[in-house]
């Protein structure tokens, strides 16, 4: 693979075509474009709902098996979200953690990607690439978080108390407060998007100076893949788990 063919990873569009004639608010559409960031989230979602309905589906009084983890996870989801968030700790820890385990599973599914040159003989083995290193899937998901860390603001002190606390500690320090709401959400964005992107690349990069089997490629996507994906799902969820814990206070 040269240079040209590697840039070609990121064109990730394809399309569905639609009925001749078909028209979309007044607007004829010959296809639907589907963006492979979004196909890979449904992949996603399929995977955690899968996973759901499996492990919830022969719950025993006595837990046995995958059933231990199972409540393992869920008893520290518990206790992390009532140390931050306190009684409300059922309104935002269902969501905590349902983004940390769609940000881990998204950022390491690509980790799959250099099985399928020993096992499909694929090529280039890197198929799978993953959604956070396109800059609109990491805005999304900025977005519901300070959207949620707002809503947590309005609900906790109401509209009035959210207003008057823009005006600590001085009234002078409303444009600040304000500009938060753009700097908080612009950072998690950039941040994800900036770290998966750069890991990205770098196996891109090592495809291309290694064209050796499975093995090589397969070592660095022990970091790049697992270790560096865990690493900025627990970021960006620990980061939304402050900034809302800071909204809801008091």
């Amino acid at each position: 693979m040269d240079i040209k063919e590697a840039l070609e990873e990121f064109k990730i569009v394809f399309s569905i075509p639609l009925p001749a004639g078909f028209r979309f608010f007044g607007r004829e559409v010959a296809s639907i474009d589907i963006n492979e960031t979004v196909l890979v989230s449904w992949v996603v979602m399929a995977v955690l709902a899968a996973a759901s309905l499996l492990l919830t589906r022969r719950l025993r009084e006595v837990p046995r098996g995958a059933q231990i983890f199972l409540e393992a996870g869920i008893e520290f989801l518990n206790s992390f979200s009532k140390e931050h968030f306190g009684h409300r700790a059922k309104i935002y820890g269902p969501y905590i953690g349902t983004v940390f385990l769609f940000l881990l599973i998204a950022n390491i599914i690509p980790a799959v990607s250099p099985l399928s040159v020993s096992i499909l003989g694929a090529h280039p083995p890197f198929i799978i690439k993953p959604p956070a290193r396109d800059i609109n899937f990491t805005a999304a998901l900025s977005l519901l978080s300070i959207l949620l860390v707002l809503f947590g603001g309005i609900r906790a002190r109401g509209i009035k108390g959210w207003a008057r606390n823009l005006l600590n500690p001085v009234p002078v320090m409303l444009p600040f407060n304000l500009l938060e709401y753009i700097i908080r959400p612009l950072s998690l964005c950039l941040r994800l998007f900036g770290n998966i992107l750069g890991g990205f690349v770098i196996m891109l990069l090592i495809e291309l100076a290694l064209p050796v089997p499975v093995v090589v490629p397969a070592f660095f996507s022990i970091y790049f893949d697992f270790f560096d994906g865990l690493i900025q799902a627990v970021i960006f969820t620990f980061l939304t788990t402050l900034f809302i814990a800071e909204a809801v206070e008091s």
